[in-house]
């Protein structure tokens, strides 16, 4: 079969053998795909820093008929994100980026909007926005949940179906590990969600604003760690009910 070229972001690699990777990387034409970088780990490899972690590139590669895993031939490197891991909470931002991107994205299935929302996302960790960490990193959970079409209904309860914005009374709303969507404080009593927080009306409203803007037009905001930072552990914790485990990196992104 020929070799492919597609332009891609690396996700994560995996060892294998002595000298071997397995490589997950998301293609722009034809989605998340793994293959097997062969003598990737060796000193004079031709990969060198193109199978990092995010780097986007131009990769090539070839599948035999009836094998999962591509064989990954070379690739070359269009833009690292080396200049982001001498910032510590960028690093771990990375991580966090590349986690749910692993988790989240099912094998050889086109998604374009995902890769321009890794690109849009990567160019905002890189630029000099104040708190871009935090901007960044919610901003993609919340597109995430939304191109994978998991993304709950933020504007109404999901046991009884009431409307949380009403604007002339807005209803608490609230989210518990283990449950998709938001819950009133009617539904939250009767079905016993005791270990449930508060997303707030604030946060809800940001979250609706990030919905229909792109990411640069929040760069004015005095963005920081507690800025939506209940909107960021209820995206987390819908993340980990749809992948049924927790995400690695999301405490150590939050201690950053």
């Amino acid at each position: 079969m020929p070799a492919r070229v597609s332009e891609a972001f690396v996700i994560q690699t995996y060892p294998l053998q002595e000298s071997d990777l397995i490589v997950s990387f998301l293609t722009r034409d034809l989605g998340k795909m793994r293959g097997v970088a062969k003598r990737a780990r060796r000193p004079k490899s031709g990969f060198g820093a193109g199978l990092e972690r995010l780097s986007r590139v131009q990769i090539s590669y070839f599948q035999k008929e009836n094998r999962e895993l591509v064989n990954v031939d070379g690739c070359h490197l269009i833009q690292s994100q080396f200049a982001l891991v001498s910032d510590y909470q960028a690093s771990v931002a990375l991580d966090f980026l590349a986690e749910i991107s692993e988790q989240l994205l099912p094998a050889a299935e086109p998604n374009e909007k995902f890769f321009r929302l890794l690109a849009t996302v990567l160019d905002q960790l890189r630029s000099a926005t104040p708190g871009k960490v935090w901007l960044a990193t919610t901003y993609f959970a919340l597109w995430s949940l939304r191109l994978s079409g998991l993304l709950s209904e933020l504007h109404a309860c999901l046991g009884c179906g009431s409307w949380l914005d009403d604007p002339e009374a807005p209803s608490r709303a609230f989210f518990e590990r283990g449950r998709s969507g938001l819950y009133c404080p009617t539904c939250r009593r009767e079905m016993g969600l005791g270990g449930s927080r508060e997303l707030s009306p604030d946060s809800r409203a940001v979250a609706a604003r990030m919905l229909k803007e792109p990411v640069a037009n929040f760069a004015e905001m005095p963005w920081a760690r507690e800025t939506a930072s209940d909107l960021r552990r209820f995206l987390t914790q819908q993340i980990e009910t749809q992948i049924e485990r927790r995400l690695v990196t999301a405490p150590t992104l939050e201690a950053c």
